[in-house]
């Protein structure tokens, strides 16, 4: 659809709207930090975040690639849309009433727009027909599933709005196209009826089924799902893809749990409907289900931005298919997982059962589930258990191949910190109890770890591609540099900074000009910059890698009026330097230390590491807000 012409007050409306965080939260798993947020980058590869979402301007940036803007600008650049669609896109999301600059354009418009009100008004209209069958003497038989198989109140039942399909080839055809008028194609298009092989008559999607409602986030019926009561295959069907319903994006459920997921700021994950059902009718309610889909990472978004922690638990069947979705599930969304941008935990529950039945074992099962859930275990240390499922370490081939898998398991973490842990941890679950040989058993493991992958130039863990250390103080010192030259004013806050923070110039040339600038203020105080030039013939080899910062050009005239903010964003940029630098050292020292033998220095670099990683995500917010009010001023 090509409408370009859209009226100015529109625009305005959905500008003034938008949520950067909102719509950027859906994409990007952010976190909180300070009063920005920050994730990893969709527009290109990266391992350390450095894309920032600013809320107060409305802006994301990422320090990494360069890409930058509004909200708009981000779905444009991430969906290859125009302006005027990702306007209109908005416009009927937030429900906006869209003028254009024609009457042409004004009617093609809402003819787009009635089409998809049209679905949506057809799937409500489906649902209710469904609940009215549900208490008809037709749906006697679901009736009675749903009351005394699964045990559901009718509150619950009325809470999800349950109902049944009748039997019949064409009973929900002729009531939604025959007395309710709609066009079989829209009706086809919802996804309810299908079109037979000779093409001239349609037939219902679901027959003689137990029907559950899916809704999007805002609590729209977009398609359902099903259950067979008799022994139909499959036992469950769901919707065919339409142009409301992506089974992969949508997740069951989350329109009544998402509040309660912010309120407690975690998600449950189950397998099935009625898993989300029981749960939500035992008051446990911060619970979706997956579809009975592989838990994909467009699932994983969705609910990330309604918990700050990013706290997920998988509560999977604990069979051996509910284990073998829950490794599927955890590779599905492992970039996320191994970098620990998702606190990831696993429940499995006594005795294979699933949410629903556990909950039925007992009067006391709400408040039982509520308290493993509290205690779930992290995502790998579930991984580490299972490895060890039905093996016996006494032999040696069994040995052998748990220590390997422990291995791979152990070579995905990114973070050092963890990676040593772990690696004492599997050496103690190897050594079953005998302490003498957890230390050649951690030895022997560290040994096979390899260094985490990179891409050519990538640089170390801590430092993004084009955050490198060498681009940090040469941006850095550069920027310094040209501030005191060609800003006198900012000289002596800048020769304060560099005191008080014990920081010199690190690169050679850089270091150079900054002791002939020292001496020649002494001698040349008001004729700094012609002294300078002047070195630059008796200098050659020296003054030719600085002469740029001699000279300004209008780019960097625009840029040093904004100068106390490069100021602050360089000194933090030099410190960063300084303390990776340091955190480099104490990795070195790590390493060489067995931490059963050298338990005090091992404890003293761990710490040393920690309040490393917490002086340099300060610096990192302190340098990425300065920018951000660089790039707004």
């Amino acid at each position: 659809m090509n409408l370009p012409r859209i009226h100015k007050d529109t625009i305005d409306a959905v500008t003034e709207r938008v949520d950067i965080v909102e719509i950027v939260g859906e994409q990007v798993v952010l976190r909180k930090r300070g009063k920005d947020f920050v994730g990893l980058c969709p527009f290109h590869d990266e391992k350390t975040p450095s894309f920032t979402v600013s809320p107060s301007k409305q802006m994301f940036y990422c320090f990494g690639c360069g890409m930058g803007g509004s909200g708009v600008k981000f779905l444009m650049e991430l969906g290859k849309q125009s302006f005027a669609e990702v306007v209109l896109e908005l416009a009927q999301r937030y429900q906006i009433p869209v003028k254009m600059n024609s009457a042409e354009e004004s009617q093609a418009l809402q003819r787009e727009i009635s089409l998809r009100e049209q679905l949506y008004e057809i799937a409500a209209i489906a649902n209710s027909f469904f609940q009215h069958a549900l208490r008809q003497p037709q749906g006697e038989t679901a009736w009675h599933y749903l009351r005394e198989k699964r045990q559901l109140s009718e509150a619950t039942i009325q809470q999800f709005g349950l109902g049944y399909a009748p039997t019949g080839w064409e009973t929900l055809y002729r009531y939604l196209v025959e007395a309710k008028r709609f066009s079989a194609s829209l009706v086809e298009q919802v996804g309810l009826i299908k079109s037979r092989k000779n093409g001239d008559s349609y037939y219902d999607y679901f027959r003689d089924r137990l029907m559950i409602p899916i809704c999007d986030a805002q609590g729209r019926v977009i398609a359902f799902g099903s259950r067979t009561l008799g022994n139909d295959e499959p036992k469950y069907l769901n919707s065919p893809e339409t142009p409301l319903f992506s089974k992969g994006k949508t997740l069951f459920a989350l329109d009544q749990a998402k509040g309660e997921i912010s309120k407690q700021d975690r998600v449950v994950v189950v397998e099935g409907y009625f898993d989300a059902i029981a749960l939500h009718g035992a008051g446990i309610t911060p619970v979706v289900a997956s579809l009975g889909t592989a838990f994909t990472p467009d699932q994983l978004k969705r609910i990330l931005r309604y918990t700050e922690s990013k706290q997920v638990i998988l509560n999977f069947d604990a069979d051996a298919a509910g284990t073998k979705a829950t490794q599927r599930a955890i590779e599905e969304i492992a970039p996320l997982v191994y970098s620990g941008q998702v606190q990831l935990r696993v429940f499995n529950l006594p005795g294979g059962k699933d949410a629903d039945e556990f909950l039925k074992s007992s009067p006391d099962a709400p408040n039982i589930y509520r308290q493993k859930l509290d205690t779930a275990p992290l995502w790998i240390d579930w991984q580490i258990e299972q490895l060890l499922v039905d093996q016996d370490l006494n032999q040696a081939n069994q040995f052998e191949r748990v220590a390997k898998e422990m291995v791979k398991l152990l070579n995905r973490l990114e973070d050092i910190n963890k990676r040593t842990y772990y690696v004492n941890y599997c050496a103690q679950l190897l050594s079953q109890g005998n302490s003498s040989l957890i230390s050649s058993y951690s030895k022997n493991l560290q040994a096979q770890l390899r260094r985490p992958k990179r891409k050519f130039n990538q640089p170390d863990e801590g430092i993004t591609k084009l955050d490198s250390e060498k681009n940090l103080l040469e941006r850095a010192e550069f920027t310094l540099l040209l501030i005191y030259l060609h800003c006198p004013h900012h000289r002596a806050e800048i020769i304060e900074q560099l005191e008080e923070n014990d920081l010199i110039f690190s690169l050679a040339p850089h270091r150079f000009l900054w002791r002939k600038i020292l001496e020649a203020e002494t001698v040349h105080p008001q004729e700094l910059l012609k002294h300078l030039r002047n070195l630059s013939a008796t200098y050659p080899t020296e003054m030719n890698p600085v002469l740029p910062v001699l000279y300004l050009d209008e780019n960097q005239q625009h840029e040093i009026v904004r100068a106390p903010l490069l100021i602050r964003a360089a000194i933090a940029s030099l410190q960063r330097v300084t303390y990776e630098k340091t955190r480099r050292h104490c990795l070195e020292q790590l390493k060489k230390l067995d931490p059963t033998q050298d338990a005090d220095q091992f404890q003293y670099y761990s710490q040393e590491l920690q309040h490393l990683a917490k002086l340099i995500q300060e610096l990192d917010q302190m340098r990425y807000a300065s920018l951000l009010d660089v790039l707004d001023s």
